[in-house]
């Protein structure tokens, strides 16, 4: 799974990069819309979840700027159940010193067109909390719109959608 965009290359997580993973996921600020921010066991463990997700085609990526070489955060694909319903879900974190710079918006468009591809799916989704405005923009930017608001993983979160292009 090797994903590239004009700035970004996106390609699996190896354990090397669990500082720059941490960057992001222990940072208070980045994970405010989470419960709390990851330990470092948490992200190794994350690391690895992911790196079990790669067989079949989904799991978040490492997100490489390509300019700098730097690992700045992570965004793919990957099965959530939602109301009983497996979804395939665009999911994305970059760490703070790269926000409004469209990093997110660029990977997640990418990985979108990605998961069209490689799945047969009618739509992606993006889990977003109703609070957390710089990842409803994200999702907007890239044509999602909200399905529904529902309860999980402890929270209200808005549905994103966006429907395959016939």
């Amino acid at each position: 799974m090797l994903i590239e965009t004009d700035r970004l290359l996106l390609r699996p997580l190896i354990f090397a990069d669990e500082p720059a993973l941490a960057a992001v996921l222990s940072d208070a600020e980045t994970m405010l819309w989470y419960p709390r921010p990851y330990t470092a066991d948490e992200v190794r463990q994350r690391i690895g979840q992911q790196m079990g997700r790669y067989p079949e085609g989904s799991g978040l990526l490492g997100m490489v700027e390509k300019r700098t070489g730097k690992l700045i955060g992570d965004c793919g694909p990957t099965w959530q159940e939602v109301e009983g319903r497996m979804e395939l879900e665009i999911g994305y974190h970059v760490n703070r010193e790269r926000w409004n710079q469209g990093f997110a918006t660029e990977a997640a468009k990418a990985v979108m067109d990605y998961a069209f591809r490689r799945f047969n799916v009618d739509r992606v989704i993006s889990m977003i909390r109703p609070e957390n405005m710089a990842s409803r923009r994200v999702a907007e930017k890239n044509g999602l719109t909200v399905d529904r608001v529902v309860f999980w993983r402890d929270y209200d979160h808005c549905v994103y959608q966006r429907m395959r292009s016939r």
